[in-house]
């Protein structure tokens, strides 16, 4: 349906012109609707006058450059007659179509994805249509036989398509921009340097709660604009202001391109022994590779490059001549070596995948987080210290684990909780003192819905304080009480220790929020352990998981999802799901899923 038409660059519908082929794309420029023609070598006004069936002198109106001559592969716009914009017939119209009334928050493309129907089918159907100006109540007709045929990936490239013929046409020193999650009227007005009152001037009148996700709207247009000439040449006055951070707007791949990734990692440092952690990571994201080529069909290429913990080889690397085309930048690891990959991405418009660092300082509109952000840590327990709940917490003689109890105070703020210290004492003194601080017995004698969240930060005593309270529920269970309602809220530092008794987690109904969650006796993961230890030999580390993580997450995205940064999608590649938001005072896209792990007492885990 789509073909490259190699004069222009550009996708349009049906095909390029050629000789004296009338051209099948038709824009709307200021409410005005134009055929877009692709001037092919040898063709003349009185030709294309004839062709179609318009005046000369109307062509040159609305393309004064076209009264010099008519340049090869020049865009130009050709008003569409009247008469060829005829509604169908009342009884075809009955038989053929569905009616739809756009409703105030509608777009052409969400009108599109709700029938699964294409654009290109809709702007046929409704003649009359201004993609990027429907009204409200605004009648549109919607063919029933092709509803239900076009996926997302089709109507994304499509209404990227008509952005890119409209754009084509520079007209008025504007560029026309598809609104993305994330685009406020504010920044969409900063970042093309102009007032939101000048914004809303440029598209007639638009205000702020009318921006919808998907609405295709006019901005200047960056390279033609006075404005941006004149304040290239100001000097900064003060270069340790905060950068002015540029918006990237991400181009999504046809299906038949080949993906061009880079992989920058330091696998070794001073030409020393390589680091086995991003060996392993190289081979979990090759896993990926080879799980996006055979069930996505993508040709996709990676190319492995040593930044050695170094930012002079990083600026060399992206001077490379083999570099250029890459389209997608996983790494490097650590945020100090970022800065010139960052700079790159935001001049070529891809983006750049940090896949293992919490990045601290350094913002872009190019940059991806997969590790989660700090900030949404506890989101997923807030009910185990929410209301109706008694919050007990436990500190030991042996030390407490200060980072943890300051955010286990943050997370409580202003609810109530109680304090217990524990105290170890051998089983025959508990025996002789009935109120040993050992026993925590009393902490479970109520009818509350108990959480108990332990603030030691040394192993024995954590394995103690668990054991203890798996023996007070036994122990009451055992005399006829009613079972106690409690559960645990770990740290997650506990995974590192190596003497705890793992069943204790399953007895106290532990509950960790953790980075990342990969269980092996879990089907997907299982499958993964065996086809990586069929390539390679050995057994995935954590390494392994989340470089096949990047790959699967990122690679298929490059064709669909990244148009639109892939916002508010849940990507889910093992056991651990990605969810990628751009807040207002953020520019990186960074994930906000915590994973949170349910140890229940029938010795199963639970993932949410």
């Amino acid at each position: 349906m789509k073909k490259l038409c190699a004069t222009a660059l550009m996708i349009v519908w049906g095909f390029c012109a050629m000789g004296a082929e009338k051209s099948q794309t038709i824009v709307y420029i200021n409410g005005t609707k134009y055929y877009l023609h692709i001037v092919q070598s040898g063709e003349t006004l009185y030709a294309l006058s004839k062709l179609y069936n318009v005046d000369k002198n109307l062509i040159i109106k609305y393309n004064p450059s076209a009264a010099n001559g008519l340049k090869t592969a020049e865009s130009i716009k050709i008003p569409v007659p009247a008469s060829q914009a005829s509604r169908l017939s009342e009884k075809k119209l009955r038989k053929t179509f569905d009616t739809h009334f756009v409703a105030d928050d509608e777009t052409l493309y969400s009108i599109a994805r709700l029938y699964e129907i294409s654009i290109k089918t809709i702007m046929e159907d409704n003649p009359e249509l201004d993609p990027t100006r429907l009204r409200p109540g605004q009648k549109l007709l919607i063919r029933k036989k092709k509803k239900g045929k076009e996926d997302e990936a089709a109507t994304q490239a499509q209404w990227e398509a008509y952005r890119d013929d409209l754009n084509t046409v520079k007209c008025d020193s504007v560029n026309y921009h598809i609104v993305r999650k994330g685009d406020t009227f504010y920044s969409l007005a900063k970042n093309s340097g102009i007032t939101q009152e000048e914004l809303s001037r440029l598209n007639n009148g638009l205000q702020a709660a009318d921006l919808k996700v998907g609405a295709m709207i006019r901005l200047p247009d960056t390279e033609t604009d006075p404005r941006n000439e004149q304040s290239e040449q100001q000097p900064q006055a003060d270069t340790t202001i905060r950068r002015e951070i540029p918006r990237v707007e991400f181009h999504s791949l046809r299906s038949t391109e080949k993906l061009k990734v880079a992989l920058l990692l330091p696998i070794s440092v001073n030409a020393e022994k390589q680091n086995s952690n991003y060996i392993e990571f190289y081979k979990g994201f090759l896993m990926g590779l080879d799980s996006v080529k055979h069930q996505h069909r993508k040709s996709v290429e990676v190319t492995l490059y040593n930044t050695g913990r170094n930012a002079e080889t990083i600026e060399t690397i992206l001077q490379k001549p083999e570099f250029e085309g890459t389209r997608l930048i996983i790494g490097p690891v650590y945020e100090s070596e970022l800065y010139p990959v960052i700079r790159y991405a935001e001049r070529k418009e891809i983006p750049v995948v940090s896949p293992l660092a919490h990045i601290e300082a350094l913002k872009s509109d190019a940059l991806f987080q997969m590790a989660p952000a700090i900030r949404y840590k506890y989101e997923k327990v807030a009910d185990l210290v929410g209301e109706g709940k008694q919050v007990t917490l436990i500190y030991s003689n042996g030390g407490t684990d200060q980072e943890f109890e300051k955010e286990m105070l943050a997370l409580l703020g202003d609810k109530p909780y109680r304090r217990f210290q524990y105290k170890y004492a051998h089983p025959s003194m508990q025996a002789a003192n009935a109120h040993s601080q050992a026993d925590l017995t009393p902490l479970l004698e109520n009818k509350e819905d108990n959480t108990f969240i332990i603030m030691s930060n040394n192993e024995i005593d954590v394995d103690r304080i668990l054991a203890a309270l798996a023996s007070a529920d036994t122990n009451l269970k055992a005399r006829g009480n009613t079972a106690p309602r409690f559960k645990v809220l770990g740290n997650v530092r506990w995974n590192r220790y190596n003497n705890l008794d793992k069943a204790t987690f399953f007895k106290n109904r532990v509950v960790f929020i953790s980075t990342y969650h990969a269980k092996r006796d879990a089907e997907v993961v299982c499958n993964f352990d065996k086809a990586y230890l069929q390539a390679f030999g050995e057994l995935p580390s954590l390494f392994s998981y989340r470089g096949y993580d990047a790959a699967k997450t990122f690679c298929p995205a490059m064709y669909n999802d990244i148009e639109y940064d892939m916002e508010d999608r849940r990507y889910t590649p093992l056991q651990t799901t990605y969810l990628f938001k751009q807040e207002e005072d953020d520019e990186n896209h960074v994930n906000k899923n915590w994973t949170r792990v349910n140890y229940n007492d029938n010795f199963t885990i639970t993932i949410e």
